[in-house]
């Protein structure tokens, strides 16, 4: 264990450091310093689910919340991912996409946040909570939302989806996965031409992301998930009293849905992934969540396309 002055020492110059470079990863990006790979380790699909030599129903991207580190999901061991497709065999699903890095570089990758991980693992989350800062800034976020919108597509292509097909994109969200998901947005109706379904679980974003494009957002919320409020009451665009939000927006065409996750909280032992806790019909919340998706996307792909 690191004594408290320790820590400390160590973490308020790492902390103030990455205040610092937080924006590095998307002015290099716009510079053209640094190119985005979309390259996957050996042996590591595209993406999972659906046969891949027929079209899927639809295409689902999983942008985990702050504990995202490398390609495989981190948050849960993989196991939303796991009951998606399980439960939904009909669906291609990428879990890979880095949503906190315009370079779409993992954390894992990196000497000097690997020597962190292993002495201050606080620091690997910190970081990804500056990117999200840095995503909603009003200076920078169109910049990351064309960094990682694109990044998205390129993995689609990679993982089959043809451009104008018509096959529909989720982006299904955690924690603040729902800032990178709502900015995605524009890019990905400007590369793909798809209909867009994007389903937030614990959304925490700013709502200033224009949501023309998406066809509808589902909110997947819970009375004990107060991260989720958090970000409610601190980002102004979330509030009535800015109509002219992107979030105000969608809300006044009704392209917003919320569907109640009750009683799961954010994270922790009840969480909205926890395949311990059970509710009352003997369903983990882990199941309720995976059930609750995969229902909302069957049944826009029954109603048809919508843009």
């Amino acid at each position: 264990m690191i004594e408290f002055p320790l820590l400390v020492l160590v973490l308020g110059p790492v902390l103030l450091a990455e205040a610092l470079l937080a924006r590095y990863e998307v002015m290099s990006y716009t510079a053209g310093w640094r190119t985005p790979t979309t390259e996957l380790p050996h042996g590591m699909p595209y993406a999972r689910g659906a046969d891949p030599d027929r079209p899927p129903d639809a295409y689902l991207v999983y942008l985990d919340g702050i504990g995202k580190r490398h390609f495989t999901d981190t948050r849960d061991g993989g196991q939303l991912v796991k009951a998606l497709i399980a439960g939904a065999p009909e669906l291609r699903v990428l879990g890979q996409v880095q949503p906190y890095s315009p370079l779409a570089d993992p954390l894992v990758n990196r000497p000097v946040w690997e020597w962190l991980r292993h002495r201050i693992g606080l620091v690997l989350f910190l970081h990804n909570v500056m990117q999200i800062f840095v995503a909603a800034d009003h200076r920078y976020r169109p910049l990351y939302n064309r960094a990682v919108g694109t990044q998205i597509a390129g993995h689609l292509r990679l993982a089959g989806y043809r451009p104008g097909s018509g096959t529909p994109v989720v982006l299904l969200s955690y924690s603040g996965g729902a800032q990178v998901a709502t900015g995605a947005v524009e890019k990905l109706h400007t590369l793909l031409g798809a209909p867009l379904v994007l389903i937030t679980l614990g959304g925490f974003h700013n709502g200033a992301n224009d949501l023309t494009h998406a066809g509808h957002l589902h909110r997947l919320t819970s009375a004990g998930d107060w991260i989720e409020r958090v970000g409610t009451w601190m980002f102004p665009q979330r509030w009535r009293l800015f109509r002219n939000s992107g979030w105000n927006r969608a809300r006044r065409a009704e392209k917003i849905t919320v569907h109640r996750l009750d009683p799961a909280t954010h994270i922790g032992q009840h969480s909205y992934i926890s395949p311990q806790a059970r509710l009352p019909d003997g369903r983990t919340y882990l199941d309720h969540t995976a059930d609750t998706v995969i229902a909302l996307i069957r049944a826009h792909r029954d109603r048809g396309p919508q843009r």
